[in-house]
């Protein structure tokens, strides 16, 4: 199963449309999902129309009218992994510890809010572990040197080629 990860994508507000590329990485999952702060409903619909499956949540920029739409975690099975989706884990520092508590019955979580590309395993206490990934932002890189967005394949109960994808800079 080929997977597309995202968040905070803050359309209108910090570009005018989401990368080609991203939209053809849409069009070749089996199932996108995205961590939060849309800021616009007009990209849920395009992602909506666009995706096979969208698993996706609201951030802490977007208004009623997406957290009508959207929960604040959800959850799926995708190639044999229990993923979950949220927008804001907290600050960096305990943030493996804080999230292997928080869902312990998953075993990815993708997040986003920071913008920073992250991609670390929180062991949990009794066995096992939660695999933690943020895609960055495909329009708003802030302090990071690119924008981005992560792919992976999940199957028989693994996660593999995990690759964070550099978009080339806006003209």
């Amino acid at each position: 199963m080929r997977l597309l990860l995202m968040s905070d994508t803050h359309l209108p507000k910090r570009a005018r449309r989401l990368p080609e590329e991203l939209l053809a990485r849409v069009a070749e999952a089996d199932a996108v999902l995205h961590a939060g702060d849309w800021v616009d409903a007009t990209t849920l619909d395009l992602l909506q129309e666009r995706s096979r499956r969208l698993i996706a949540v609201h951030g802490n920029n977007d208004g009623p009218q997406l957290r009508a739409r959207l929960p604040e975690v959800a959850r799926a099975e995708l190639g044999g992994l229990r993923f979950g989706v949220v927008h804001e884990t907290g600050p960096k520092q305990g943030r493996e510890r804080r999230c292997a508590e928080r869902f312990p019955g998953l075993d990815v979580l993708v997040f986003g809010h920071s913008h920073i590309p992250w991609d670390s395993t929180a062991v949990r206490p009794g066995g096992g572990t939660l695999r933690l990934l943020n895609p960055g932002s495909p329009t708003d890189r802030r302090a990071q040197p690119y924008c981005t967005y992560l792919t992976a394949v999940a199957e028989g109960g693994e996660l593999r080629e995990v690759t964070l994808h550099r978009l080339p800079p806006r003209r």
